[in-house]
């Protein structure tokens, strides 16, 4: 766990342009919300939406959610005024888009912390064949990394891929991001699901997303959170499971023995790290619910 480890179960893209849904998300069940100025917004729309955004985190009422800024790309024309506009605001990260490089990331850290942002926590998103290749670079580029979140639908697209429900093409993309997040302790969350009201494809998605070691998923629909949050939430038999590994095994240690078998499981030390996360992530997100 790093100092940026918290619950990602649901992060809600909220599109910068629509005070309505700015307002909306105080209120909704998402772990994180991600106040959007990038791709989605019309060029027309871009700096009145960048203006409804600062103005939004200004009034705050956002609670307990973590708040991110998705800004645009840095050599497009607004993101420089993007993200001059949000560096010293009071949000928990940056979301940078197009990221494919160590160097990419050192840019937008440069910049970031020019307008004023110094030590505020980034995260990037990786979204094209040329990122998922250089996963381990990026994921290494700096301990300001909280979260690498994943674009999968443009993945798919600049991969010539078909979407399907088993997300065969994904799958080896997947598996390569959450390896280069997890060599270097960064959070890393799915990519969207399109199909807005197929609740069994996104459903699926979430558990498969879940199996394979995300945080959470990012989401663009409100009737999508219920789903992610059930998914990525450690259910009660898993936390009483984690809490018999850790006294077992501490039972075992006391008496000289390295490992215990437990429910017809072998447990070693490793399983100790695995099992204060999941304690430290279920509590976390008691807390988060209550708020």
């Amino acid at each position: 766990m790093n100092k940026y480890f918290r619950p990602r179960r649901s992060m809600l893209y909220v599109p910068g342009c629509n005070p309505r849904y700015l307002e909306k998300a105080r209120i909704l069940p998402a772990d994180s919300v991600i106040l959007d100025l990038g791709d989605p917004i019309l060029v027309a729309a871009k700096e009145v939406s960048r203006q409804y955004v600062v103005d939004a985190v200004k009034q705050g009422g956002y609670g307990a959610r973590e708040v991110v800024v998705r800004v645009n790309d840095l050599d497009s024309p607004w993101g420089q005024d993007d993200i001059k506009a949000v560096a010293n605001l009071n949000v928990d990260a940056v979301l940078f888009s197009n990221v494919e490089s160590k160097n990419d990331v050192l840019a937008a850290l440069e910049a970031l912390d020019q307008a004023g942002g110094k030590d505020k926590p980034v995260m990037v998103m990786i979204e094209s064949p040329l990122a998922v290749l250089h996963a381990e670079e990026i994921a290494s580029a700096s301990n300001r990394i909280a979260c690498m979140i994943m674009a999968t639908s443009d993945l798919i697209s600049q991969m010539h891929a078909c979407s399907t429900k088993d997300r065969f093409p994904l799958l080896t993309s997947l598996s390569l991001v959450i390896l280069a997040a997890r060599a270097y302790k960064r959070g890393v969350v799915d990519g969207i699901n399109s199909h807005l009201k197929n609740m069994e494809t996104f459903e699926y998605a979430c558990r498969l997303g879940r199996d394979m070691g995300f945080d959470g998923k990012s989401l663009v629909h409100p009737l999508q959170l219920a789903y992610a949050n059930d998914a990525f939430r450690p259910k009660l038999a898993e936390v009483e499971t984690a809490r018999d590994i850790i006294s077992a095994l501490a039972a075992a240690n006391a008496v000289g023995r390295g490992t215990v078998v437990l429910n017809d499981r072998l447990v070693e030390h490793h399983h100790i790290e695995a099992a204060t996360r999941l304690l430290k992530l279920s509590e976390m997100i008691n807390k988060l619910e209550q708020a």
